[in-house]
Order: C-alpha cells, then structure tokens, then sequence
C-alpha cells in the first residue's frame, strides 16, 4: 500500500530468524514456488514479520516477495471507513476484502506465471490503482494480512496472536490519520477479534504477544 509506514524491528527479524530455518528444505524440494501467509489482528506486526521473513529467506538465496493484504480491500481506506460507520455487517473477509482474488493471484504464482497484476491501494489519496508485479527468479510468495490465514494456496501459515491491547503502542507508531485513539476503530478491532480468534488453530507457527515462536507440530 502507497503511504503505509512499515518499520521492521528486532523481535521481527527474530521471530523470522527462528521460522525460516523449518522452512528451507521444504522450499527448496518444491519445484513450484512457496507460499507463506503471515496473519493476526491489525498492528499485531503482519506487514513487520512477512517482510522480516522475506529478508531472512533472501539471506539464505531465496527470493521472495511480499503481498499485502491492504492492497485487496474492496474501497480504498477512507471510503471503507466510511462504509463501515454507516453499515455495521461491512466487515470481515468475504465483505470487505477481495479474499478470492488474493488467492488467485497466489495460484497464479505457483502456476508459474512470471508478472502479476494486482491492485495497490494509495492510502493517502484514497485511491485504488494497479501495478504489476515481477516474479521472474521469485521463489517465495509471502501473504500477509489479518485474514491471510482462510487462504487456500498456502503452504505455511504463521499467526500473530497479539490482540489490540497488545498492538496500541505499534499501531500508535504506524498511526494512519487517527486511528489508535478513535473508539469507533476500538470497536471494529473488538469484533475483529472475535472473527479471527480461531485462526490460530490453522497456523503452523504461532507468534506469541512476545514474539515467542511456537513450532505446532
């Protein structure tokens, strides 16, 4: 997303260091390329850890990319919020992001197409464009978002069980507009909460409040 602030601190780079290594015998026995989603609350540290994932797997010769679940939303930010105060059922994966094309585009990866077209949202004009993306020589394809974990196309799932009490001092940090200190986003949070609350039984690893990493076997 255009205008979006992403800062990659240490506990992400951490929490990656301790992921990747599972990873690189499973990458590099696919002939197809790997997918990685990175899930969890929003500010939880999605962006953060898929693209300290991405960098990980780069140190070890791996190229991959990073497609972010913002890109895919069905309004650009303003005008979502917008639709989400004056509609209370505008919410969730099959509402409000365009889940499907998301996991099309990652099919499309592992088919082997060498350029992806997919939307990218401009955040500070509100607008929703388009760029092409370039997967020649890309291994890995990591999908990051808080819904990221109902994708069908993936081969490891990571969630971030940190809820919005957790995330306040980074969303504060990544502050779009105001919204770290607006009780309506508080409640559109809570409810989001309650939808994902069970994606982590789906994960493969799970990144704990403190960016412990647990290996679910």
């Amino acid at each position: 997303m255009k205008g979006d602030v992403i800062i990659i601190e240490e506990q992400h780079r951490q929490a990656a260091g301790k992921i990747v290594p599972h990873l690189l015998q499973k990458i590099s026995a696919k002939t197809e390329r790997y997918t990685i989603s990175v899930g969890g609350e929003s500010g939880s540290g999605k962006s953060e850890t898929g693209h300290a994932i991405a960098e990980e797997l780069r140190k070890h010769g791996i190229q991959a990319i990073v497609l972010g679940q913002d890109d895919y939303f069905v309004l650009p930010p303003k005008s979502n919020d917008a639709k989400r105060r004056e509609d209370p059922t505008w919410l969730g994966p099959h509402i409000e992001v365009k889940l499907e094309l998301l996991n099309q585009h990652l099919k499309d990866a592992i088919a082997g197409n060498e350029k992806l077209t997919k939307p990218l949202i401009d955040y500070d004009q509100n607008l929703i464009e388009e760029e092409e993306i370039d997967l020649h020589n890309i291994k890995v394809i990591v999908a990051e978002g808080t819904y990221t974990s109902l994708l069908k196309n993936v081969e490891t799932k990571v969630f971030i069980t940190r809820n919005r009490l957790d995330t306040l001092e980074h969303r504060i940090k990544r502050n779009r507009g105001s919204e770290a200190s607006d009780p309506f986003i508080e409640q559109i949070l809570e409810l989001e909460h309650k939808i994902i609350a069970g994606h982590k039984n789906l994960a493969d690893f799970i990144i704990t409040k403190d960016y412990d990493v647990i290996v679910v076997e």
